[in-house]
């Protein structure tokens, strides 16, 4: 522990103190014969509520109660009145509310006797009534936005804190129904640093694998009580060694970090040691890479010659409106590709890898509803939600979901999966996707109803090693992605490759390794466009192009037994009609500013296959 503050922060981990301490189970195991994951499951691991301050604000009026039934299948009434209703319900949700406060606006509107006990409580409860007395009610809602980044930090005791923990938990336990739906336990915290044009985002959400018994004896880690990634990495660490029980951390946002995210320093600026890589990838195994707030994946900047890469790029609340000269430099640390490619580097300096993290889609909703399929996108918030003058609001993506392999829908066997890294993200389509490495596979293997098995028995999924190339031998790897039942077809499978050369530097590849119509690959690398059959006015499309599937092996064709590498898969659809052209037919919306982008080529990221000599 590096700080006595996290051991003491507001009382934060008394009750850890007292617990018994108990080993973590090794879920990283090889897979025995025949027993492996044969089903994905579909989730959101970051959905806000009306606990979270700046939702409740913005007008949110859902509980994590109501977010869970919603993710189950339930109607429910939105925050604006609605009826709401997933077409398909979810497999598993955490409800993230922001650990900074949480549940205190609510607390206040109803007089919790609880917060009013507590005198900074009763003195923000006596703020927020003066102004709704001195103002409008259009004014004071502005005051109190106003009021928000103060109230982030005031202090408002132990007592009140545990009383609005006890809630989640409660809504948690009665949601979880195993092999059913999962509902996790977890938060978000939300660091923030620089000033407000400038303000670089730092946030993690924090996912438990447990219940109440092990949670209960803690209480969500916020900003207030560790400013630092270290401070919240030693503060899991702590609730592990003390309970028994396991956590991780997922960084969201790296697009909005300005440049440190994936800066490979500490807070303090010194370059990472072996402890220090081993630590942030010991608690941080994911990267939530798609969400509302635009796409993580790469950059045009930092990946010229990928002609999908300017995709969901994020430009609101004024961040990234134009490339500026040095870019580069500062956006390297600022996406998942870039970063897993520093983590090459770091680990040929080190000798461990500290961005080695695999990837999921979730939302960032702050409705509680975490809907984003295009044809039924509710928002990022309740100003957002389903209405005719939300255009202004374009930048915002529908996105993204998170797909877990898993044997069974349990807290205990996603969670095993989350660590491993057998996951991947998609933009909200669920498309199926296996991706295996190894050495053996066969092409035939690749059309075989039996893949999986196969996949495993000859080497390792996403999230997985390779290393030892037998006799300098290139990795081959299995592939398999079947388009959304409900959804579009596929137009092609990417493998996205990252190495370290022997001078030191890092490098990217694109290979299109499965086509759909029978296109070919040129010699150039390049692909012919597989078409388009969007209706915009009428906000439709026709699977009369694409195919419903791909599956291929495929091997490194510029392998090199000696240089660190990584393998990931993008899986893209045909183009469809975006959220937006969806909106104007059904609002019967006309001159739409041309700036507004009406179509979208959705898409799946997996987590990576590693190569290590």
């Amino acid at each position: 522990m590096k700080s006595n503050r996290i051991r003491c922060a507001l009382g934060i981990v008394s009750l850890l103190c007292n617990s018994s301490i108990a080993q973590t189970q090794d879920h990283s195991l090889p897979y025995a014969e025949n027993d492996y994951p044969d089903k994905v499951y579909w989730g959101d691991t970051h959905v806000h509520t009306n606990l979270s301050t700046d939702a409740y604000e913005g007008g949110n009026r859902l509980s994590p109660n109501d977010s869970y039934r919603f993710a189950r299948g339930e109607k429910v009434r939105s925050s604006s009145g609605q009826v709401a209703q997933l077409k398909r319900p979810l497999d598993f949700l955490v409800v993230a509310d922001h650990a900074e406060n949480m549940g205190v606006r609510i607390a206040m509107d109803a007089k919790d006797k609880v917060l009013l006990k507590n005198s900074e409580g009763k003195r923000w409860y006596e703020r927020y009534k003066q102004v709704d007395r001195e103002n409008s009610p259009e004014d004071a809602q502005a005051l109190k936005w106003e009021l928000y980044w103060d109230l982030k930090v005031a202090d408002l005791g132990e007592a009140f804190k545990r009383s609005v923990w006890s809630q989640v938990i409660d809504n948690a336990e009665r949601n979880n129904i195993p092999n059913q739906f999962t509902a996790f336990l977890g938060y978000e915290w939300s660091l923030s640093v620089g000033d407000t044009k400038s303000k670089a985002h730092l946030h993690r959400v924090v996912v438990y694998k447990d219940g109440a018994e092990k949670a209960s004896r803690t209480l969500p880690f916020s900003t207030n009580d560790g400013d630092t990634p270290e401070q919240l990495w030693a503060y899991l660490d702590l609730y592990q060694k003390t309970t028994g029980g396991e956590a991780l951390a997922i960084p969201h946002n790296p697009n909005l970090s300005q440049g440190k995210m994936f800066l490979p320093k500490t807070t303090a600026g010194q370059p990472y040691t072996w402890e220090d890589a081993e630590i942030r990838s010991r608690w941080e195994p994911l990267l939530e890479v798609t969400q509302i707030k635009g796409d993580s994946e790469t950059h045009p900047v930092l990946s010229p010659n990928d002609q999908f890469a300017d995709y969901e790029r994020w430009n609101g609340l004024g961040y990234f409106k134009q490339v500026r000269p040095g870019d580069g430099d500062r956006k390297q640390y600022e996406y998942g590709r870039s970063a897993l490619k520093q983590g090459l580097q770091q680990q040929a300096k080190l000798g461990v890898n500290p961005f080695k993290f695999g990837m999921i889609g979730s939302t960032d909703a702050h409705t509680s509803l975490p809907a984003i399929e295009e044809r039924y996108y509710w928002g990022a918030g309740k100003e957002v939600e389903l209405k005719q003058d939300r255009m202004d609001h374009w930048r915002f993506s529908a996105s993204g979901y998170a797909g877990v392999w898993a044997e069974e829908n349990t807290r205990e066997s996603l969670f095993s999966a989350m660590k491993r890294k057998e996951v991947y993200a998609t933009t909200g389509p669920r498309i199926t996707v296996r991706f295996f490495g190894g050495w053996d596979y066969q092409v035939d293997d690749a059309f075989k109803p039996d893949l999986a098995r196969i996949g495993y028995q000859k080497g390792v999924p996403m999230g997985g090693d390779l290393s030892l190339s037998p006799k300098g031998k290139s990795p081959n790897f299995l592939i398999r992605a079947v388009k959304d039942p409900d959804g579009a077809n596929l137009d092609r499978v990417q493998v996205i490759k990252g190495w370290h050369d022997s001078h030191g530097q890092l490098h990217e590849k694109i290979y299109n390794v499965a086509l759909s119509d029978s296109r070919k690959e040129g010699r150039d690398g390049s692909a012919p466009s597989v078409g388009s059959t969007v209706n915009i006015e009428n906000a439709s499309y026709i699977n009369s192009i694409g195919d419903p599937e791909l599956s291929v092996v495929w091997n490194d064709p510029d392998f090199n037994k000696d240089e660190l590498a990584f393998y990931y898969l993008r899986v893209l659809e045909i183009p469809t009609p975006r959220w937006t052209a969806y909106d104007a037919k059904y609002f019967g919306l006309k001159n739409v500013p041309e700036e507004v982008p009406m179509v979208i080529q959705e898409r799946a990221y997996t987590s990576p296959i590693w190569y290590s000599p």
